[in-house]
């Protein structure tokens, strides 16, 4: 995405700002004061997932939320840097750039997986690991024959020079985003199709979607599941075609501080489809948690 041509027209753009870290230039959106909560969005999204939830969350608490690399606004550095160790690895120099010590880690999908990763690695203003809130974590491989066949897709197109363009290309892209976005289980309202459609116009942000699916691995992040000491809430849509809500039972299962809600009626992007709800769960879970 272009900062000049398309951030002025971007949700919450007046909380925007360009961080250098190395190795990349991340876009981040902060706002609000007190106990600091980070947001994470999932694969192929940017901060604009939060975009109803974070001015609610900032009204009692520090929040950011930031676009990951290659993705949205965020200017990627290197490009064998988008697997889960190495995008953790930068998210937390990233943090420790900016003096930031979460309360909580808030993610959606891939996100909740950098979340819980990063729970082992930041301590909070007390010391402790924050606590981590995932929507519709995706915790699991593919199963059967998508388990290797998918990964190689995405290594084919992330090293096909033309992969990105030719996915940008031809139709209408809010049609395909429509199609998408309710073939995971979601409905969204125009405004959110639109955003998505932009994205998905975006040769780079496609791009490095890509080289995310490519560069992905959770084995040594399922391998931590039992040793994840934080307060963690996953939160579920039944309607989710993307990732199972038992994905999130089963990892709950092997954490010793966990516990799943399930929410009827919504799919993979419930926190866009229900970002009241969502506020009410992520405050009353922190709440909770204190």
């Amino acid at each position: 995405m272009n900062w000049e041509r398309d951030l002025p027209t971007w949700p919450l753009s007046e909380l925007s700002r360009r961080v250098q870290v190395r190795p990349h230039r991340w876009h981040v959106q902060d706002a609000g004061s007190g106990p600091m909560i980070l947001l994470l969005h999932g694969a192929g999204a940017s901060t604009h997932s939060w975009r109803d939830v974070l001015p609610r969350l900032a009204e009692i608490h520090h929040v950011a939320a930031v676009d990951l690399p290659g993705q949205g606004f965020t200017r990627m550095g290197a490009t064998g840097r988008n697997g889960l160790d190495t995008m953790a690895e930068d998210l937390l120099a990233l943090c420790e750039d900016q003096g930031w010590r979460p309360a909580a880690l808030v993610g959606h999908s891939a996100g909740a997986a950098l979340a819980l990763r990063l729970s082992h690695r930041l301590r909070d203003a007390g010391g402790a690991p924050p606590r981590v809130i995932g929507f519709n974590a995706a915790l699991e491989a593919f199963d059967g024959l998508a388990g290797w066949l998918f990964p190689l897709l995405a290594k084919f197109l992330a090293t096909t020079p033309m992969a990105a363009r030719l996915f940008t290309m031809g139709g209408s892209h809010e049609t395909r985003a429509r199609a998408l976005i309710e073939n995971t289980g979601s409905y969204l309202d125009d405004v959110g199709i639109a955003l998505y459609a932009r994205l998905i116009a975006d040769r780079d942000h496609v791009d490095a979607t890509l080289r995310m699916m490519s560069q992905w691995s959770l084995e040594s992040l399922l391998e931590e599941l039992q040793t994840t000491v934080a307060p963690t809430l996953f939160l579920t849509g039944d309607r989710d075609k993307a990732v199972p809500p038992r994905t999130s039972d089963r990892a709950a299962a092997r954490m010793p501080n966990a516990e799943v809600r399930t929410w009827t009626g919504l799919g993979h992007l419930m926190h866009e489809e229900a970002p009241e709800r969502a506020v009410n769960e992520i405050l009353g879970f922190l709440r909770a948690s204190e």
